[in-house]
């Protein structure tokens, strides 16, 4: 049975944050002592040239049996564009590379937990700022996030403001994406980055 639109957007749309949301296991084996650090930003390159070789067949239109699997990832507006699953992973390869774990395991989370929640409360469409009470809801999320790793490392007062100094940008590159000829630069590439560098000059400063 064909679902109507509004109901096929929905579980669409439900589908794609279940997606987004297990890109919190990245950093699990790391944290759990399985393998290293240096082992976690490997396999977030490899990812990388996953999505690649996943967006080049699709942007060649050689989808084939892919098909249920980019209906599930690929927005109607990303049709002709680099697909947001594919700068997620860019997104998190680059805080596993550049930032140390204390810093870029938040930055990771608070795009795979908070931007899903964000998404759920806003309605807005991909170039329009979300409501101020969205971006609020993204920075206590992820200022929820980070505490529990900044203020074991840097102790509770320098913790707190380097976990807002995460929290603030990544709300900010979630709710006012910036424009570049008319197109909104995708969350899921700028927040881990946004996220991870606030700390890391916040912890350069501070701590």
């Amino acid at each position: 049975m064909t679902l109507p639109a509004a109901a096929w957007r929905e579980r669409v749309e439900f589908e794609r944050r279940l997606v987004h949301a297990s890109g919190t296991l990245y950093p699990v084996p790391y944290l759990l002592g399985w393998i290293s650090w240096q082992t976690t930003g490997r396999l977030m390159v490899l990812s990388v040239a996953v999505a690649g070789v996943l967006e080049a067949l699709r942007l060649s239109d050689a989808v084939g049996p892919l098909e249920p699997l980019y209906d599930a990832l690929v927005r109607d507006y990303e049709a002709d564009g680099v697909a947001g699953y594919a700068l997620y992973q860019v997104g998190m390869a680059v805080v596993a590379l550049a930032f140390a774990p204390v810093f870029a395991v938040p930055a990771m989370w608070m795009l795979s937990v908070g931007d899903p929640i964000s998404g759920g409360l806003g309605e807005n469409a991909a170039t329009e700022p979300k409501r101020l009470s969205v971006v609020a809801a993204m920075v206590f999320v992820c200022f929820g996030i980070a505490v529990p790793y900044a203020i074991p490392e840097f102790g509770p007062d320098p913790g707190v403001i380097i976990a807002l100094a995460g929290a603030i940008p990544a709300a900010v590159a979630d709710g006012l994406p910036p424009l570049i000829y008319g197109v909104a630069v995708d969350d899921n590439l700028t927040i881990p980055p946004a996220a991870a560098g606030g700390m890391f000059l916040a912890a350069a400063l501070i701590a």
